[in-house]
C-alpha cells in the first residue's frame, strides 16, 4: 500500500512545480510582449509624425496650403508604422529585436 502513495505523491509535486512554471512562463512572456508593444508605437508615433511634418512640408511649397498631403503623409506614416509593428510581433526577429 505505501508503493501505491508513492508515485501518487510524486505526482502532486510534479503538479505543483509543473503549475509554478506555467505561471513563471506567463509572466515572462507579458513581459516580452509589453516590450514589443513599446516599441511598436513608439515607432508608430515617429513615423506618424515624420508624415505629418513631410505632409506639412509639401503642401506648403508645392500645393498651396491644402490638406490631402498632410493626410497622405499620416497614412502613410500609419501604415509603415503597422506593417514594421505586424513584423515585430510575427517573427523571432523582426526589423527591430525585443532584448529581454
Amino acid at each position: 500500500m505505501s508503493e501505491e502513495s508513492e508515485p501518487v505523491q510524486i505526482t502532486k509535486e510534479c503538479h505543483k512545480n509543473c503549475h509554478m512554471t506555467q505561471q513563471l512562463t506567463k509572466t515572462i512572456d507579458r513581459s516580452l510582449l509589453n516590450d514589443k508593444w513599446d516599441i511598436v508605437l513608439s515607432n508608430m508615433l515617429v513615423k506618424i509624425g515624420m508624415g505629418f511634418g513631410v505632409g506639412v512640408i509639401t503642401s506648403v511649397l508645392f500645393f498651396k496650403k491644402r490638406t490631402f498631403p498632410v493626410w497622405l503623409g499620416i497614412g502613410f506614416g500609419l501604415g509603415r508604422g503597422y506593417s514594421e509593428g505586424d513584423a515585430i510581433f510575427r517573427s523571432t526577429a523582426g526589423l527591430r529585436a525585443v532584448k529581454v
